[in-house]
């Protein structure tokens, strides 16, 4: 039976499972043997983590172009007013290309753990909370997106993948789901694979006889 492993990783942990400079990773809280991460979070990002022990599964989860929708919770210096919000609707310029739109609002602070160490916070400038929904995953794409219209990310926090969430779990724990979509997700990506590859198949064959009829001509001439 295929195995799916929701985790809410801590503050400074990397999302794997081995570390040759001794930094803490998914080992020191998960204790499976033989799942992987399906994606990535960064090492100074918070929250879910899925797991898997199929290959085809962990591909479902993590391609872009099956545009999984993704649900962030972001504490970013000051407060972002509406334009600022419709830029992230529409779609921010980075450096490599235009986001896709995302939803966003502003939301009260989350009743979450708190961070160790805590987040540099500043007197004289407040803080607010923004819940971001982006279905692509260009590195560190949150952070820059919020950078870009103004206000710096602080704290980030992976709530949500599609219908799988952080819900009831504390900073480190996890729990294993059974989720009845996970084989008709399993033969979805097995499908497009092999779709994909007779795609592929048909245009080398296409290629190879080209070639073919190209070589007849000119040996004729």
């Amino acid at each position: 039976m295929t195995k799916l492993i929701i985790v809410n990783k801590p503050y400074n942990v990397l999302t794997q499972f081995t570390d040759q400079a001794g930094r803490k990773t998914l080992k020191d809280f998960v204790d499976i043997a033989g799942v992987y991460p399906a994606g990535r979070l960064d090492r100074d990002s918070e929250g879910l983590v899925l797991l898997t022990d199929s290959g085809a599964l962990q591909h479902q989860i993590s391609d872009p172009k099956f545009k999984r929708e993704k649900t962030y919770w972001v504490q970013v210096d000051n407060i972002p007013d509406q334009s600022a919000l419709e830029q992230l609707r529409l779609g921010v310029e980075l450096k490599d290309g235009i986001t896709r739109p995302a939803q966003a609002r502003l939301i009260d602070p989350p009743d979450i753990w708190p961070r160790d160490p805590p987040i540099r916070q500043r007197q004289a400038i407040p803080t607010q909370w923004l819940e971001l929904k982006i279905t692509e995953g260009k590195n560190r794409q949150i952070r820059r997106m919020t950078a870009a219209i103004g206000h710096p990310t602080l704290r980030l926090i992976r709530y949500a993948i599609g219908d799988w969430t952080i819900d009831g779990l504390s900073s480190g724990q996890w729990r294993q789901v059974s989720d009845p979509s996970i084989a008709s997700m399993i033969k979805s990506a097995n499908d497009l694979d092999s779709k994909n590859h007779r795609r592929r198949s048909d245009r080398t064959k296409r290629s190879l006889s080209n070639g073919r009829r190209k070589n007849r001509r000119r040996n004729e001439t």
